[in-house]
């Protein structure tokens, strides 16, 4: 199975081996985003509405690269370092889709996330 690999400097470069997204068989694999500054890589932030606001804003520039937007997104998971926070990330979240058509969801509470943020999203579309 071929797949191609999507990538825009306007979301955070990679901290790892590995890509921001995937696409394959028609879907688009999108590693999770941190609240990360895609030109200096900073966290932005210190609360966990500005970090899920710019984590959002990272998601957003991935699926654009890749020729998609929140419509096509079919599943995300949400990784939160303190299930308290679930109320306030889920109103922003809120905000980038349709109650009616919001992609399937998962959301858990890890011990810790990358450069101790706190939330990482990420999410599959399908391409057009």
């Amino acid at each position: 199975m071929s797949h191609s690999i999507i990538h825009t400097d306007h979301a955070p470069a990679p901290v790892g081996p590995y890509n921001q997204a995937v696409q394959a068989a028609g879907m688009i694999f999108v590693s999770g985003q941190i609240a990360l500054d895609p030109v200096n890589g900073t966290i932005v932030g210190t609360g966990v509405s500005q970090q899920t606001e710019q984590v959002m804003k990272n998601l957003a520039a991935v699926l654009a690269a890749a020729g998609v937007g929140w419509p096509q997104v079919v599943k995300t998971t949400v990784f939160l370092a303190d299930m308290n926070d679930f109320s306030t990330v889920n109103q922003i979240y809120a905000q980038y889709f349709d109650e009616a058509t919001a992609p399937a969801r998962a959301c858990v509470e890890v011990a810790r996330l990358p450069k101790d943020v706190l939330v990482e999203i990420d999410c599959v579309a399908v391409a057009h």
